[in-house]
């Protein structure tokens, strides 16, 4: 047999060989149904701890410690409820005082972390690569590193049992300032600003007038994650909070623990309340946040 002949005899069986390797990965290939069920069935083991929370916070201790547990809502809200507020009279305040913090927390966060993701977008400055770099690097460090320290510091400055150590160390964050630099040099055009500049406009002024405006769907999404983060701040408060009438919401429930028999029905009740204002939040701005993440990925 000829070269020729064996060529042609390749040839004529390659297309064989390609179909066969495409009907291989066509059976590989997972069915449509599979990827969604997977996904299904994580989305119920992540709820599944908020579904029992709403309905313990329904039931009594001994509807909750039984077994089976209830599965379903009970008629005991009201009572545990009244638990709560009799064993903690200042969870009210303390639930407020969390909603405090957080808005003011995101409010600093969110200006100052605009700032420097727009001083770092659009100047040029010597060093800025490598004092980009170094507060990169701060977001390595695990957070026990700095609690003695920080600590220390509150101590010094006379701010123990006081929301300004809650607000003020976690003003401008080092993935704020990451992902506001990444947001603005890729959907702010260094025309734009150098247009209004031209026309007269003050440095601060840009910034107000023009920056903010575009910068929208990253603020909110910045916003909402420091939201969430501060209002859950327990460390924190733990390390810096020792008098009850300044607890936030989550030192309150944590002291509901260890009081003799836990009342698991007034705990569970109060992190249905503490929880609402932050699935009403999710809820209302999620594709928000969805939005925002992919924007701020785009320009590296």
């Amino acid at each position: 047999m000829t070269a020729s002949q064996l060529t042609a005899q390749a040839i004529a069986r390659a297309p064989a060989s390609g179909s066969r390797r495409a009907r291989l990965l066509r059976k590989l290939r997972p069915s449509g149904w599979l990827p969604y069920a997977i996904v299904m069935m994580g989305a119920l083991i992540m709820l599944a701890p908020f579904y029992f929370m709403f309905v313990f916070a329904t039931h009594t201790n001994s509807d909750i410690l039984s077994m089976p547990p209830p599965l379903w809502f009970g008629s005991a809200l009201a009572d545990n409820i009244h638990q709560l507020v009799a064993l903690r009279p200042h969870f009210w305040h303390s639930l407020g005082l969390s909603l405090w913090v957080a808005v003011a927390a995101t409010a600093l966060n969110l200006f100052l972390c605009s700032l420097g993701g727009y001083a770092f977008a659009m100047y040029e400055f010597p060093g800025r690569d490598t004092l980009f770099a170094g507060l990169m690097a701060t977001m390595l460090l695990p957070a026990f590193v700095g609690m003695i320290p920080f600590v220390l510091l509150m101590k010094e400055m006379d701010w123990l049992n006081s929301t300004r150590a809650l607000i003020v160390p976690g003003a401008c964050s080092a993935f704020g300032v990451f992902m506001m630099r990444q947001y603005i040099g890729s959907a702010l055009p260094r025309e734009l600003v150098e247009a209004a500049r031209m026309d007269g406009c003050g440095e601060f002024g840009i910034y107000w007038r023009v920056v903010v405006p575009l910068i929208g769907p990253a603020m909110g999404t910045l916003g909402l994650v420091t939201f969430i983060g501060s209002y859950n701040n327990f460390v924190g408060a733990l390390l810096v909070m020792s008098q009850q009438e300044m607890f936030t919401a989550p030192l309150v429930l944590r002291s509901l623990q260890g009081t003799g028999q836990t009342p698991w029905g007034a705990i569970s009740a109060g992190s249905a309340i503490t929880v609402l204002p932050l699935l009403i939040l999710f809820a209302a701005s999620s594709r928000r946040l969805i939005e925002g993440l992919s924007a701020g990925a785009v320009k590296g």
